[in-house]
């Protein structure tokens, strides 16, 4: 495994848990606003008729043959906080989803949001 040097280029791969358990499909990028690093990404989860879209930090996440591997249990990423797979992220819930990682959040410059989908 190696460290991403472009997550974006690595959608529509599988994403992996800590064991190599596949936790779903990687969707999209949300940036952090202030440095415009890769911060969280989706993971596209569920049945086809119930899918959702799961967020997981992806600060240390590695890349391998055809997968995205993440730091976190399967079980842990799949009870994130998550939207519908048309829905964008509301910025008042942004820092839920820091939080429910333990992660420090602040918002962005002069109190813009923090992630911004890439």
């Amino acid at each position: 495994m190696v460290r991403i040097a472009d997550l974006r280029e690595w959608r529509e791969h599988a994403v992996v848990d800590e064991n190599g358990r596949r936790i779903g499909v990687l969707e999209a990028v949300y940036v952090d606003t202030g440095t415009d690093q890769p911060s969280m990404a989706t993971v596209r989860t569920g049945a086809p008729t119930r899918r959702r879209l799961v967020f997981v930090p992806v600060d240390e996440a590695t890349a391998g043959p055809d997968q995205v591997r993440v730091p976190y249990a399967k079980s842990l990423v799949k009870s994130a906080p998550s939207i519908g797979t048309d829905d964008v992220l509301p910025a008042e819930d942004e820092e839920a989803i820091f939080q429910y990682y333990g992660l420090a959040y602040t918002s962005g410059a002069d109190g813009v949001r923090r992630l911004a989908r890439r």
